[in-house]
């Protein structure tokens, strides 16, 4: 111990703070959540983005990397997004802009990728210095008319740069691509939809505000999940779900069986629930098999390439496909529950659980907002250029008169101004031209270039002075978008179908879940239970506990049900598969 290590004593107890632990956790918890609530996990119900999407997407675009540009390595991008917006781990980042990226992942991609990007067995993206991006048209529909005042812009995390606040957002994001996120206290967990449904549902609901979710539904029939799969939920509860803004929907697989010839046939799954990881699947089946689970299946064969293709071979020719199916939905992921819980930030600001309608017409909203504000800078840009238009004319009309000013004075804008009237823009203007602007055609394009402007001003002025005209304008947007991705689109068609799960016998599946085989029952007279496998015929062989004797043995099947009756009157089935074995 040096002399300098014992504590320094008086003097600098002043400095000290008693605080209420309670109150110190309470505080800085609370700072905690709601940072993770607003500025991490939940997106935001206009543009459907979590922060480090938006950051993603706009950082792609100060790039300049656009739908048509070259492809960028992603660790230019996911670099410029840590170093000027995200200030957090860059592999949180590449994740999140390889997901982007994935179309068994994201209904719409955001991301076009070039090189490796992980698949649905569940492999990851090759490292960010391989694999290189750019935009799709979906996001750049999210990013239309930013440069044009469209939203707010915040200072970024050391003031140098400008973020926006929210994506204009043309594309329905919210629900055309879903989102998920665990955030302190709450969740969210949004399903993908179909884009042109949701369009007609806005405009639909552009015409009555105050449609119902039923009528909604009739538009929006609910998820089209990326990997297709068939949705086997009841109306009432997609209904149910969509009106409180939570729920869950059961998605199976999607299969048909391939004849053989000669009465042989096998099993066929094209299409696999949302986020289930194909690889992992079929090592659940096979465990499944292994473990004899499932006595109808004799063999599991992945036999994908591009598209999803896993062969389901029988035990025999008779086996009923429907009850081999029915006994894989129940013990496998062939059959997943996609939750929905609709929980997003209104306004930005609020995190709420919100209905179909309330998140559609809060979309609704913003689109119009950034109607009136791209209207009102397009309103700016053209009264500034028609003021210069304005000088230019007056100039044309006095060219002698303007020339010979700037010969002659010294300092010829404040004697322009004064003589012809012009303020400062206007003389700038003036003095700015070229010479070869000074041709006898150039002020005839001036004047019909002043004629078309005012015309557009009218029409903007029209439309910010009346409602009406707004919604036409968002609603014509709207289409446009539906047009792009229309179902007749590859990108567009719905890809999840709508059915009702077969009603099957409960008893058959479970039967199809055991395997038959020969045992032997055998009680003793103290009252104890146990099967032995195979038939026996000699039991005299077999040992008791100290005291305890042979009471009874007979031949059975694992599938059989024994009857049980007590002595006070009650009866018991039991599944001969179920009871203990041993010799003991």
């Amino acid at each position: 111990m040096g002399k300098n290590s014992v504590p320094p004593s008086g003097g600098d107890d002043d400095h000290i703070v008693p605080v209420d632990l309670k109150a110190a956790l309470e505080e800085r918890y609370l700072a905690y959540a709601l940072s993770t609530i607003m500025h991490r996990a939940l997106p935001d119900v206009r543009d459907g983005l979590k922060p480090v999407h938006r950051r993603i997407v706009h950082a792609m675009s100060e790039m300049g990397i656009r739908p048509n540009s070259a492809f960028k390595k992603c660790a230019r991008i996911v670099g410029d997004v840590m170093g000027k917006f995200h200030p957090h781990g860059d592999a949180s980042i590449y994740d999140a802009l390889v997901r982007l990226s994935q179309d068994f992942a994201i209904r719409y991609p955001l991301v076009d990728g070039q090189g490796n990007f992980g698949n649905i067995d569940g492999d990851g993206a090759a490292a960010m210095r391989y694999t290189e991006a750019r935009m799709t048209d979906v996001a750049a529909l999210l990013l239309e008319g930013i440069e044009q005042d469209a939203v707010d812009f915040r200072p970024t995390y050391n003031e140098e740069d400008e973020e926006p606040v929210v994506m204009p957002g043309a594309f329905p994001n919210l629900l055309a691509n879903g989102s998920s996120g665990i955030a302190v206290g709450m969740a969210t967990s949004i399903p993908p939809h179909n884009a042109h449904e949701i369009c007609d549902a806005a405009l639909h609901l552009i015409k009555h505000p105050d449609a119902s979710v039923e009528t909604l539904l009739e538009f929006i029939p609910g998820p089209d999940l990326p990997t297709g799969g068939i949705i086997i939920e009841s109306r009432e509860n997609i209904l149910e779900a969509y009106k409180t803004g939570r729920g869950g929907f059961r998605v199976r697989a999607k299969w048909e069986t391939e004849d053989l010839g000669r009465g042989g046939y096998q099993i066929v799954i094209t299409e696999i629930p949302f986020q289930v990881q194909k690889s992992r699947l079929i090592e659940k089946i096979a465990e499944l098999l292994l473990a004899r689970k499932l006595p109808l299946l004799e063999d599991v064969r992945d036999e994908s390439a591009e598209d999803v293709r896993i062969v389901l071979v029988p035990k025999n020719r008779t086996v009923d496909a429907t009850l081999l199916m029915e006994s894989l939905f129940r013990l496998s992921d062939l059959e997943s529950r996609i939750p929905l819980n609709m929980n997003v930030l209104s306004l930005g600001r609020v995190p709420k659980v919100m209905a179909l309608n309330e998140v559609l017409t809060e979309w609704l909203a913003h689109r119009k907002d950034v109607l009136v504000r791209r209207s009102r800078f397009r309103l700016a840009a053209i009264d500034r250029r028609l003021e210069i238009l304005g000088g230019l004319l007056i100039a044309y009309l006095n060219i002698d008169e303007i020339i010979r000013i700037i010969r002659e004075e010294d300092e010829p804008k404040p004697v322009m101004m004064a003589r012809f009237g012009l303020t400062d823009n206007q003389a700038e203007a003036i003095l700015n031209m070229r010479l070869r602007s000074l041709r006898k055609l150039e002020e005839f394009e001036i004047r019909t270039e002043f004629d078309e402007l005012t015309k557009e001003k009218g029409e903007i002025e029209s439309l910010l002075a009346s409602d009406e005209k707004q919604w036409q304008a968002v609603s014509w947007e709207i289409g446009e978008v539906k047009k792009k991705y229309a179902k007749a689109t590859e990108l567009g068609r719905r890809r999840t179908q709508f059915a009702d799960a077969p009603n099957a016998d409960i008893e058959a599946i479970q039967q199809a879940m055991i395997e038959k085989e020969p045992v032997t029952i055998v009680i003793s007279q103290k009252g104890w239970i146990r099967a032995l496998k195979g038939h026996m015929s000699d039991t005299s062989s077999l040992t008791f506990k100290e005291g305890d004797g042979p009471k009874l043995a007979f031949p059975a099947q694992t599938t059989d049900k024994l009857l049980l009756l007590t002595t006070g009157g009650k009866a018991y089935t039991l599944g001969a598969d179920k009871l203990p074995g041993g010799r003991g």
